[in-house]
């Protein structure tokens, strides 16, 4: 009897196939790294064809040994924003895919905001004119890759979000999720359909967007013949989301109110707003967090461009460790950061700044800075800027939030979970099952084939594993708290 819900989570660093049980708990899992391409500064691209390969290896691995014909559906979970064009005869990619943190588009946005524009995509699209959409990267593989724009008006080229990507390899099918399609700066949240204005101004070919579909529903099968995945031929994929509405779902966020940080390589925080959209007067956006049987629930969303990603920037580049795990071997060394602060505007600032221009910077070093000191700073960085978000999205959503549920790799560290619980003054909430982004896309996929009947069913499933509860003077943490938004101001609109 099929059991199992098989979910890839194709990630910014790496691709990983999860098998989950019906009690929400891990059967098997798999994971592929993959490199970064960075063409030129400020620019980040990976080739769609490895995305492809890591998560089918990934997928082949996991389901290795279990029965055949024991999966009984497929979630798909994806960095989201990152776009690929293809050639829908062959195949293959016409260009690199262009990543989410990708920012060779911040003049084009410029351009828009010229034109006045800012209004009418905020107002149907629910986002801010940032390069971080996808709608800004297409138009730059239509205008620079040779040929590339006639092939698309003559509905040779298809474009897709990642999940859009893996769902097409697997099945043939050429679709997107709400929660994608939000995402791209072309979608109306509104009406859920593609902006036929938008497309004509940005002069991006209506004919080569998928079709967008609701999050939980069978988009087709898995076609037989694909290495590796042969037993999974029939197989049907009947879930997708963005990795972070994935991640709220696969929190149990399913009461308006209710909010989840993602610890990743960046950070995201989305609140449940309930079934109509909210205009967000400080900096955040708003998209589709999932539409289930004909009923679509809305979210406020802050994005952190680097979180995670700058603990490895302090493993990689300055090469301060060789495990990410180390920052918190050293950040525990010392008792604070010495009066240092990092802000990691590596690729700019996301919400609430969303400064394309600003660049990174370290502050406040002494002579008696060590090493101690800079692993507790970045650690703490990523904590300030959850703060950042979750400030805005108290003034925006007019209410409280009581609590964070907090997932992502960055959450194993208890010295980020404490300084977040001491800066919010909320308890911080880590569950025992991390793998919320997985879940999230395996729960979407398991309602659509019927192995949980609802969501309250599966908010049963939910464990925590701790809590942190705030335990430092609140007149410390303001005072630092203080010190941070002096930083990040001597960061903001360096480059020129």
């Amino acid at each position: 009897m099929a059991s199992y819900i098989l979910a890839l989570d194709q990630g910014t660093t790496s691709s990983r196939a999860i098998v989950f049980d019906r009690a929400g708990q891990i059967a098997a899992k798999a994971q592929h790294p993959f490199p970064q391409i960075y063409p030129q500064a400020g620019w980040v691209e990976h080739d769609p064809m490895t995305i492809w390969d890591t998560e089918r290896l990934a997928a082949a691995e996991a389901i290795r040994g279990l029965p055949e014909g024991s999966i009984a559906g497929i979630g798909v979970t994806n960095q989201r924003e990152t776009t690929i064009v293809w050639d829908k005869a062959t195949g293959q990619p016409v260009y690199n895919a262009i990543v989410w943190q990708c920012r060779r588009t911040a003049e084009l946005c410029e351009e828009l905001k010229r034109q006045g524009l800012e209004e009418r995509i905020v107002s149907t699209t629910g986002l801010l004119i940032d390069a971080y959409f996808s709608g800004t990267k297409i138009r730059w593989i239509l205008d620079n890759v040779p040929g590339a724009r006639q092939r698309a008006e003559r509905g040779e080229l298809l474009f897709g979000t990642v999940e859009t990507w893996l769902i097409w390899r697997l099945t043939g099918q050429h679709v997107t999720d709400y929660s994608n399609a939000s995402r791209t700066m072309l979608f109306d949240i509104h009406r859920l359909c593609w902006d036929e204005e938008l497309c004509r101004l940005l002069r991006i070919p209506a004919c080569m967007l998928p079709r967008p579909v609701e999050n939980s529903a069978v988009y087709g099968t898995v076609q037989p013949g694909i290495p590796g995945l042969e037993t999974l031929a029939g197989v049907p994929v009947c879930g997708a989301a963005g990795d972070q509405q994935a991640a709220l779902f696969g929190q149990a966020c399913f009461r308006p109110g209710e909010a989840k940080n993602t610890y990743g390589t960046g950070c995201f925080t989305l609140m449940n707003v309930g079934t109509e959209p909210v205009r967000s007067r400080a900096g955040l956006v708003s998209s589709v967090a999932w539409s289930v049987g004909g009923r679509t629930t809305y979210a406020l969303e802050g994005s952190v461009f680097n979180g995670g990603s700058t603990i490895q920037w302090l493993r990689d580049e300055m090469r301060f460790f060789n495990e990410s795990c180390d920052a918190e071997y050293y950040a525990q060394k010392v008792k604070d950061t010495g009066g240092v602060y990092l802000v990691p505007a590596f690729t700019g600032l996301g919400a609430p700044y969303w400064d394309m221009y600003a660049r990174g910077a370290i502050l406040g070093i002494t002579r008696g800075t060590g090493r101690a000191h800079i692993a507790r700073a970045v650690l703490e960085c990523i904590a300030y800027q959850v703060t950042d978000l979750m400030l805005a999205m108290r003034q925006d959503a007019g209410c409280d939030i009581t609590a964070l549920r907090a997932d992502g790799g960055a959450s194993v560290s208890d010295i980020l979970m404490q300084m977040q619980a001491d800066l919010l003054r909320i308890p911080v909430d880590r569950p025992t099952m991390v793998e919320t982004t997985a879940f999230g896309a395996a729960s979407l996929a398991g309602l659509a084939c019927g192995l949980w009947r609802d969501t309250e069913e599966l908010a049963a499933l939910r464990r925590s594993q701790r809590v942190f509860l705030p335990q430092r003077p609140q007149a410390d943490c303001d005072d630092e708290y203080r010190l941070w938004k002096k930083a990040v101001s001597r960061a903001c609109h360096w480059a020129e």
